[in-house]
């Protein structure tokens, strides 16, 4: 068994707790918070000669980063930065195909990465089962989404199918299939997963306005979407303006079954929030800052999410638009621009949101006696900021 101190515990279910201990045994379970300012809870008699391992900082469950793609790790530094989501997705087309060996291994650094960066679980999008036997092996929890694209409505049967076979590959792992994006998903692709999604109770994630090329899409049918899908052969004749953004046109194919991760939402407005509301749906938010400075160089309005009791979490995306793959750091980018963030509050999000929307939170997210959620203690704060000196360190 092993007891730790710190001047605060974060335990993502109660305010913090000053100078709290905690014990957990080999495997990282939880048998005791003790809270010294509680005088009517008892501490267990049992561990009150246990020696403790007495930290500066703030002890913290362990990290849920909800979006990731492990499958394009090899991508590292190979992409170049602030060209646009287009470009991205050109660059990412063009230079992700390599021989399996190549995926795996940097697969395999990527997941050891993340693991040291305090992350014990991963919402991982997935357009193969490459990277299958890496997360057979891993000691993080992965849910694979199964990504489909397919803009065109005749080949939505085929590229379902496609994705129904991939799905099984990640047999015994968690697995579900979610749609890439508005732009490359047909309203009948849409509905083949709605249905499968709600058969099988599952959740699904979608990138959401990453650019806003794709509501200039929607709303008037124009921008550089048309000269994508041109290059690409892509006849969207059957395509027509719906004269709203693009979550308002894609909201309605949603089901209320679905638990739904909009991730992004870099160019989402506040009258698209208040779009959302008006239907019965779960939509959860997922912000990925790294990746929206690399691509877009820009960062999402993020004071029209905090102020709406929305389930918010934090993700990674991918090495190929990000240097590492690190909550903490994501963290840090939200307290630099914007500095009226609570670190409890981000703390939630990195942890127990995350860990809600991912169907973990019986285990993972918060301290609590019974769970296996991971520790992490956040050191180099100044007066509970974020700062460029702040690390992160797995202590279980």
């Amino acid at each position: 068994m092993k007891k730790f101190t710190a001047d605060y515990i974060l335990t993502s279910t109660s305010s913090p707790i000053k100078n709290g201990s905690i014990v957990v045994d080999d495997n990282g379970k939880v048998l005791q918070v003790e809270d010294p300012q509680n005088l009517t809870a008892k501490p267990q008699q049992q561990y009150a000669d246990l020696k403790a391992e007495k930290l500066s900082g703030v002890i913290c469950p362990g990290f849920v980063n909800t979006h990731c793609h492990l499958e394009l790790s090899h991508l590292k530094g190979k992409v170049p930065a602030g060209e646009g989501l287009i470009e991205f997705i050109k660059n990412v087309q063009k230079l992700r195909k390599t021989d399996d060996a190549e995926v795996i291994e940097a697969a395999a650094k990527a997941d050891e990465q993340m693991e040291q960066n305090g992350i014990v679980a991963v919402g991982d999008i997935a357009n193969s089962a490459v990277t299958a036997s890496v997360k057979l092996k891993s000691k993080l929890y992965y849910h694979n989404f199964i990504e489909v694209y397919g803009f065109d409505p005749k080949n939505a049967e085929a590229v379902f199918n496609s994705a129904l076979a991939i799905q099984e590959q990640f047999k015994p792992l968690a697995a579900s299939i979610t749609p890439h994006a508005a732009y490359s998903v047909s309203k009948e692709l849409f509905r083949l997963i709605r249905k499968e999604s709600d058969d099988k109770n599952s959740m699904l994630t979608i990138h959401n306005q990453e650019s806003d090329e794709e509501n200039k899409l929607y709303r008037y049918k124009q921008g550089s979407f048309l000269d994508f899908y041109d290059r690409l052969g892509l006849d969207i004749s059957f395509f027509k303006p719906q004269a709203r953004n693009s979550i308002q046109s894609i909201i309605p194919l949603f089901s209320n079954r679905q638990n739904v991760l909009m991730v992004h939402n870099t160019f989402t407005s506040m009258k698209d929030v208040y779009f959302t509301r008006r239907f019965d749906r779960k939509i959860n938010w997922c912000f990925c800052p790294g990746a929206n400075l690399y691509i877009e160089k820009t960062l999402p309005k993020l004071n029209i999410f905090t102020h709406h009791g929305f389930n918010i979490t934090l993700g990674t995306d991918s090495l190929a638009s990000n240097h590492v793959l690190c909550i903490l750091k994501e963290m840090r980018l939200l307290q630099e621009n914007f500095p009226y963030l609570e670190l409890e509050n981000m703390v939630e999000w990195a942890t127990i949101n995350g860990a809600k929307f991912l169907g973990i939170d019986h285990e993972k997210g918060t301290i609590e006696a019974g769970k296996t959620p991971g520790l992490n203690l956040i050191s180099g704060l100044d007066r509970m900021k974020i700062t460029p000196e702040t690390k992160v360190r797995k202590l279980a």
